[in-house]
């Protein structure tokens, strides 16, 4: 198999991953949400540590915590993460996995807009139209619902956020998120010590404290770690075999793998002002990764135009 093939492969178990994780976590969906957050930090720790053990960077880690700019970059990226992983275990929870998914296809529309206001990119026509009908689809949804999309913009913009922060970091995606996860753990400990023996509530005044009194409540919380970094792990090793425009293309097997367990195994309701919003949603998604395919192919075609005889 060629390194691109297996670059494939990991992308697609990556996105597979994550698409299918809301059937993991509505397995507890008892377990209160701040509780499964700071256990999906902790054991995620745990799962790099080991990684990084075994590739002998663990020093990266702690270098990537060496300056005070560093630290503060990390700490924002890991607020940013955290603040999306728990909307993300939130919205499934209280049935809105439409919404979450709706939220991961806009996060490459929202990055381009992140991309033009603070990185100075410029948008081509094809992206400037993608925008406008993602902008169209949450108007769509919030007449027809009768409220704002909130899940999926704040998954969008929190996504896009860290992504954001990320392109100032100069550490590979593993050891990066080593470190962010590192910075976390401290508060996901302070908070399972105060569910476990302080006696605190989630945020609907649930009753936690479930780690150690039913095991099997306990062993998918531990399991919560490797699902949060084995699709990252995958992901760093794809995104060094495989081009740009794959990547972005597959990405929405992610979404869309979302959008299927909420409608089909979920049966979560989609109105007619869902399907319109999605309906614009994917054509902005098919401009969008027309936009990206085109971009890739100029991008090759100067590359063999500056290795022909006499060019440059």
């Amino acid at each position: 198999m060629s390194a691109q093939a297996r670059g494939i492969a990991a992308l697609l178990a990556a996105y597979v991953i994550w698409g299918l994780s809301p059937l993991f976590y509505v397995l507890i969906a008892d377990v209160p949400p701040l509780e499964i957050l700071a256990h999906r930090t902790l054991w995620s720790l745990v799962f790099f540590v080991v990684i990084l053990l075994g590739q002998g960077r663990i020093g990266q880690a702690w270098q990537q915590l060496g300056t005070p700019g560093s630290v503060l970059l990390t700490a924002f990226a890991a607020v940013m993460i955290s603040a999306n992983w728990f909307v993300y275990i939130y919205a499934i929870q209280l049935g809105r996995t439409v919404e979450a998914s709706l939220g991961y296809y806009m996060f490459p529309l929202v990055v381009v807009v992140l991309g033009m206001l603070f990185f100075g990119e410029k948008l081509g026509i094809l992206q400037w139209v993608s925008v406008a009908l993602a902008a169209a689809a949450v108007l769509v949804l919030t007449r027809g619902v009768g409220a704002v999309p909130w899940f999926s913009l704040s998954l969008a913009f929190t996504f896009g956020l860290y992504s954001a922060l990320k392109k100032r970091s100069r550490a590979g995606p593993v050891v990066s998120v080593a470190a962010e996860v590192a910075v976390l753990t401290p508060l996901a400990m302070v908070w399972l010590w105060g569910v476990h023996r302080a006696g605190w509530l989630g945020i609907g005044g649930e009753q936690g404290a479930v780690f150690g009194r039913d095991w099997r409540d306990s062993l998918l919380l531990v399991l919560s770690g490797p699902m949060t970094a084995g699709p990252l792990v995958l992901f760093s090793y794809a995104t060094k075999r495989v081009s740009l425009a794959t990547t972005g293309l597959l990405q929405y097997i992610n979404p869309t793998l979302q959008f299927l367990c909420a409608v089909v195994i979920f049966s979560e309701p989609f109105t007619a002002s869902h399907m319109l919003a999605f309906g614009l949603i994917w054509a902005a998604v098919a401009l969008y990764s027309a936009h990206l395919v085109l971009f890739q192919k100029s991008g090759r075609d100067i590359a063999i135009g500056a290795r022909r005889p006499g060019a440059g």
